[in-house]
């Protein structure tokens, strides 16, 4: 593996969001297409994904990177300056709805709610307090019965157990339960 193939970090998403002047929407969705080529060769990068709007004029781009640091290094770069340049008078981007997400925020989603996630350190300890019984658990009482089975297909069962557990069971109601320390009002 090259050095610019090695992640620094963990894989994030952004979703930038563009509002679009009325009667530009061409000139846009045109502008999208060159933009998408270039961010696809930038360094980093997963892959970029547009949401059209209902109502035409507000337009989003879910960009997917391999480390915040690439990402970072996007948004920063010449390159897509040279880019944002060419709509200054066709689009503007709201800037306050930029939003970047790592994945395991989805374990700690509020129905109803468009609620920062909580703290990394929040999340990891929580993931913890949900997954630590339910691994005692499956230690002891599956595997046991799973000692005489191929490594490849005992290292399976945990994870097709604790996974599917965790994601619908364990963690929502965690999340509730913790809501008040995990998402404090006011910034308590």
């Amino acid at each position: 593996m090259s050095t610019t193939q090695v992640r620094r970090g963990e894989p994030v998403t952004t979703v930038l969001t563009w509002q679009v002047r009325p009667g530009r929407e061409r000139q846009f969705e045109e502008w999208t297409r060159g933009i998408t080529r270039c961010a696809r060769e930038f360094p980093g990068n997963e892959g970029v994904s547009w949401l059209t709007p209902e109502d035409g004029h507000r337009y989003h781009a879910v960009l997917r990177w391999s480390d915040q640091h690439r990402l970072a290094a996007w948004l920063e770069s010449e390159e897509r300056a040279h880019w944002h340049r060419r709509i200054e008078d066709i689009a503007t981007e709201v800037s306050s709805e930029r939003q970047s997400t790592t994945g395991m925020e989805t374990w700690f989603s509020l129905p109803g709610t468009t609620v920062q996630a909580p703290p990394r350190w929040k999340m990891v300890l929580t993931t913890f307090l949900g997954a630590y019984p339910f691994t005692l658990l499956v230690q002891w009482l599956v595997t046991p019965h799973t000692t005489g089975w191929p490594l490849p297909l005992r290292a399976a069962v945990f994870p097709l157990v604790l996974l599917p557990v965790l994601t619908y069971l364990v963690m929502p109601r965690l999340s509730r339960l913790l809501r008040l320390w995990l998402y404090p009002r006011d910034g308590h």
